[in-house]
């Protein structure tokens, strides 16, 4: 049980570093993941999301505290617990975000980390579908993080992208140069129709390497530690504990959730809680599961007069069966479907610089996620703000591993945040009202349709009550510089205070990009491959 690396988690993050640092044959790595392989079918069905999320068997099933500024409810927070973690699950939307999201980064000191940067890091694994209304140089093809076009066609969608120019919002076909300012469609992380997750792309193709050894079913108790160096990983498995040696490195990539978690178990976090829980403490880091951010979703419901949209199907025994063939024999129509078909972003008022809304445009409408389809011609519009202010924390609820955590993002808890839920709101309505989307006769079916627009009480009312999360926690274990007293990694995403371990995933995140989060964690494990390996060529004989 000796290796050179320790990889604890098997999502995004894991899947690709497991791929980049066993390449070399002479590097002994270990990929530990709590959950099992991502073999059945509802993980290649690209709509079998539905059947993934909240399934304890592929989600870790979190739920957060009451949330003070969502009238203390109680929100879901999914996170992947199977090979390819959160990408086994998730939307499959491909968005990296803009580039001030990363030059941002690189003004709070994190060299290496601006747009121009990263950029390279991005198109290095990517297999970017051939289409000439894009502008190659962004993007990158051959790699094995297959990027396509949606495979199924809904004309009531192009009326919604209509509305949306009218509105004054341009029109675009590619979200990932830098400014997503735009309505246009979503690029997908699907492979001829089916769900392409990070274990599709990254770790599959190269479980028959020697030197990389994978166990499932195996749940990350904490590094081990000699004084300040990890040296090791200690896991619970088959009702056994287990310890492995690392030589080289131990990588934590168990996402926003669970690296700090790890992180705290094993004596690097706020001293205070770790005293509180009986741990010894190795490095009071008070960042450790604090900075949670994440994007809180508003959706609105429309009635539609005379559209085809997937509700219709979805009551339909015929349709049903046909879509079933579509996807079996040609990997085409709705059983393709991401959740969200059209993307839009744009500004919640005239004095901002770029776009801080973000949309999801669904085809189709239900009260809820687990709901039944309305029996209408339905869709829906997400909106969600794209750089919240809110701050919330990740907490340990006790020092035992299969305990979950107590998490609480602190929605809507800033006068800024308020504002962009009262704005959103107002310009979903206003994108609904121009005279492409007249045809339909849309009709809200929600809870704020009695609340006029220039009621900014109410429409923060129905904000509270009917935002839920959109599930892009990032920024537990931020990156930062030593002179910051809440950062947890510098800029190599080494561990402050620490030897020889390393977080690298969405928690090391210091600000929310302007999009979802699978992309750039991506980013983050190629680029933090990268370093680890800079380091073992420098500390080779």
């Amino acid at each position: 049980m000796e290796f050179d690396y320790i990889i604890a988690g098997g999502g995004a993050a894991g899947c690709l570093l497991a791929n980049r640092l066993s390449a070399n044959p002479a590097h002994r790595v270990l990929l530990l993941e709590a959950g099992g392989a991502s073999d059945s079918i509802w993980f290649q069905i690209p709509v079998g999301y539905r059947y993934t999320i909240g399934n304890p068997a592929s989600d870790w099933c979190f739920s957060g505290e009451a949330e003070p500024g969502l009238n203390q409810r109680v929100l879901k927070h999914p996170r992947g617990k199977v090979l390819g973690g959160s990408t086994a699950i998730n939307g499959m939307v491909a968005i990296r975000g803009q580039a001030a999201d990363y030059d941002a980064w690189r003004d709070r000191g994190l060299n290496g980390w601006g747009w121009q940067d990263v950029l390279p890091f991005f198109k290095q694994h990517e297999d970017y579908f051939s289409d000439a209304t894009h502008d190659q140089p962004w993007h990158g093809t051959g790699g094995e993080w297959r990027i396509d076009a949606p495979r199924v066609h809904w004309p009531v969608l192009d009326a919604v992208a209509a509305s949306a120019v009218q509105a004054g919002i341009p029109q675009v076909q590619d979200f990932n140069t830098g400014d997503n300012f735009g309505v246009g469609p979503i690029h997908v992380n699907q492979k001829n129709g089916r769900r392409w997750s990070a274990a599709d792309a990254f770790l599959k193709p190269i479980l028959k390497r020697g030197n990389l050894t994978v166990q499932t079913g195996a749940l990350v108790d904490k590094v081990v530690m000699q004084g300040s160096r990890a040296v090791g990983v200690m896991w619970h498995q088959g009702g056994t504990r287990i310890t492995a040696t690392a030589h080289r490195e131990v990588v934590l990539a168990a996402g926003a959730l669970g690296s700090p978690q790890i992180l705290m178990r094993s004596g690097i976090g706020p001293a205070a809680q770790l005293a509180f829980h009986g741990i010894d403490v190795v490095a009071d880091r008070p960042g450790v599961g604090a900075n949670l951010q994440d994007h809180l979703q508003i959706g609105i419901r429309y009635q539609l007069k005379g559209a085809d949209t997937l509700n219709r199907h979805m009551h339909s025994l015929f349709s049903k069966a046909r879509m079933t063939a579509q996807f079996a024999l040609a990997g085409r129509g709705p059983l393709t479907m991401a959740p969200c078909q059209l993307g839009l972003f744009a500004k919640s008022g005239p004095d901002v610089a770029h776009a801080d809304v973000g949309y999801n445009v669904l085809a189709f409408s239900r009260d809820g996620f687990q709901a039944e389809f309305d029996p209408f011609p339905g869709l829906t519009l997400i909106s969600y703000d794209l750089r919240p202010g809110s701050r919330g924390a990740l907490r340990l609820a006790d020092r035992h591993a299969s305990t979950a955590p107590l998490i609480c993002a602190n929605y809507l808890t800033t006068p800024r945040d308020e504002q962009v839920a009262i704005n959103s709101i107002r310009l979903t309505r206003r994108i609904m009202r121009q005279a492409a989307m007249a045809p339909y006769q849309p009709q809200e079916r929600w809870a704020g349709s009695l609340v006029k627009d220039d009621d900014d009480a109410g429409l923060l009312a129905v904000a509270r009550q009917a935002g839920v999360s959109i599930f892009h926690p990032v920024g537990t274990a931020k990156m930062g510089m030593a002179s910051d007293p809440m950062a947890v990694v510098d800029a190599r995403l080494a561990v402050l205070g620490v030897q020889n371990l390393r977080v690298i995933d969405a928690s090391v995140m210091p600000t929310l990009i302007s999009g979802n989060t699978a992309t750039p964690t991506l980013m983050i494990a190629e680029k933090g491959a990268t370093l680890i390996l800079q380091n073992a060529q420098a500390n080779t004989p």
